[in-house]
């Protein structure tokens, strides 16, 4: 008996195969395309390119070049140039740990091959790395990126530079193009990631509500600016108001005599202008509100917390508003020592107790030697590792409290901390508690860099319109603004809705 011959069946690979074999076709037609690419470069002359390309190559190594540029953008004390070179180096800093950390260990490719660069164009010094993705041309697009998602102009000036870097990486033969495409596209994806965790300023709500109508003071006509002396180039400062705002009266004084000047001021003109930190801008407030004339507020501090959440950074802001007679209504913080409801103290910003008065003690005593921003970082370490909890009643219990935080209205979460306010008259406080126990300064900064604050077991938040503080001990340091002050017994921090009429710049599309 014969049997039917049985042909064989074809066999058809997995689709896990098929897409394996035609991924790996792809990239080896990338690779030669890449390399084709390559060869073309290091074949043609770039006129004027071997006196600059790699000169500027080298000075990129390790990010110098990026760290130098925000150093001469910070130097020149603009708001906007500061902060565009701390996003700058911010989107910087994860372009680099992306690329080291997972670029280069997921994809070794070798870099490319020196004989086919002519020698003057090669570097003195090789890398040792792997050559996928380039790693300087992602950090020149991050830091590019970063400066022109805060400032544009800035942007504009750093963008040449950067392209230059990231071509220089094919011109000196240590990258393929692919290398230098892919790096550039992770910085550029770095600088936005940035951006979602920090918005910029052009990101932000409209500060500042309602809307209300000022004297139109075009020149600065009827207005009395009061300088204060002590905020530093108090000068030169003075000098910038004179040049915006020919027709105003720009007065300078001392310190000891500010409170009175102001209130001379306020009675003089129609409208009081503060240039100074918001120490000086509180006393400002103050006196603006008790003789009931707009205030034009005036950056020229170390801080400038009010000015800049009212969109305010330079004296032409403030001029414009002042021309047009742009303006908005501003709550005004007060805290009352006692039962009696006198020798009230006010604040345009912030009010704390607990170890936030000592950072202000610690700040202003180093300041005069180290600056005042490394005196700040020194002196949130000491309080952020100690032990100082504060005995306070609250709602009729007795707590050990590390901080209390009450904003001038609503703070919102930027990043890591409570950084900007989108409306300047919502009526409320924001309160934040810090309660005492082994070192809540650490485990409250643990968990602000993981997340909201209200993930701490540590911390409490809520929006109130009032709050009584009471059983505190005599002595007990309050800061405000900026300021410090010192009280025993009860205390009640609550608000003057609505009290301030400030100048506002109006808000461009």
């Amino acid at each position: 008996m014969s049997f039917p011959s049985v042909q064989p069946v074809p066999s058809v690979p997995p689709a896990s195969v098929t897409r394996s074999y035609w991924a790996g076709a792809l990239s080896r037609r990338l690779s030669d395309r890449d390399r084709a690419l390559f060869q073309v470069a290091a074949d043609r002359n770039w006129p004027g390119a071997r006196a600059v390309l790699p000169r500027l190559s080298r000075a990129a190594d390790h990010g110098l070049l990026w760290f130098g540029a925000a150093a001469a953008m910070a130097a020149t004390r603009s708001p906007r140039a500061r902060r565009a070179a701390l996003r700058g180096v911010a989107s910087l800093a994860l372009a680099s740990a992306t690329v080291n950390t997972v670029g280069k260990r997921s994809v070794r490719r070798p870099r490319p091959i020196l004989e086919l660069v002519p020698l003057v164009r090669q570097l003195k010094s090789q890398p040792i790395t792997t050559s996928f993705p380039s790693g300087h041309s992602a950090s020149a697009a991050a830091f590019a990126t970063g400066v022109a998602l805060e400032s544009l102009g800035w942007g504009a000036v750093v963008a040449p530079v950067a392209f230059s870097v990231a071509a220089s990486r094919v011109y000196t033969g240590v990258h393929y193009p692919g290398d230098v495409l892919v790096g550039a596209a992770l910085g550029v994806g770095a600088a936005f990631a940035v951006r979602g965790l920090v918005p910029t300023r052009r990101q932000l709500a409209p500060p500042g509500r309602p809307y209300t109508e000022a004297p139109a003071l075009p020149g600065g006509e009827h207005l009395v600016v009061v300088v204060n002396e002590d905020s530093g180039s108090a000068a030169a400062k003075a000098s910038a108001v004179r040049d915006a705002l020919p027709l105003a009266e720009v007065v300078e004084c001392a310190p000891e005599d500010l409170t009175a000047t102001l209130d001379k001021a306020a009675q003089r003109g129609r409208a009081l202008g503060v240039c100074g930190g918001d120490g000086t801008v509180n006393r400002a407030a103050v006196a603006a509100a008790r003789h009931g004339v707009p205030l034009a507020v005036f950056p020229g501090g170390t801080l400038n917390h009010f000015a800049y959440d009212l969109g305010i950074e330079a004296v032409q802001d403030t001029a414009r508003a002042l021309a047009s007679g742009d303006a908005v209504k501003v709550d005004l913080g007060r805290f009352t020592p006692g039962p009696d409801g006198a020798a009230a103290g006010y604040f345009v910003n912030t009010f704390s107790l607990g170890v936030y008065p000592e950072l202000v003690r610690l700040r202003e005593r180093w300041t005069p030697r180290i600056g005042g921003w490394p005196a700040g970082v020194l002196a949130s370490y000491e309080v952020l590792r100690g032990e100082r909890p504060l005995e306070a009643e609250l709602r009729g219990k007795r707590h050990a409290l590390w901080l209390l935080f009450a904003g001038n209205c609503t703070y919102q979460r930027l990043g890591p901390a409570p950084a900007h306010r989108y409306d300047l008259a919502d009526g409320l406080l924001d309160v934040r508690v810090v309660h005492g126990g082994r070192l809540p300064g650490l485990r409250l900064l643990a968990a602000a860099l993981a997340g909201p604050l209200s993930r701490s077991p540590v911390h409490a938040a809520q929006r109130l319109r009032r709050l009584r503080i009471g059983g505190l001990a005599p002595g007990t340091s309050v800061a405000y603004d900026g300021e410090v002050a010192h009280i025993e017994g009860e205390l009640t921090v609550d608000k003057l809705p609505e009290a301030l009429t400030v100048y506002r710049p109006p808000v461009r599309p």
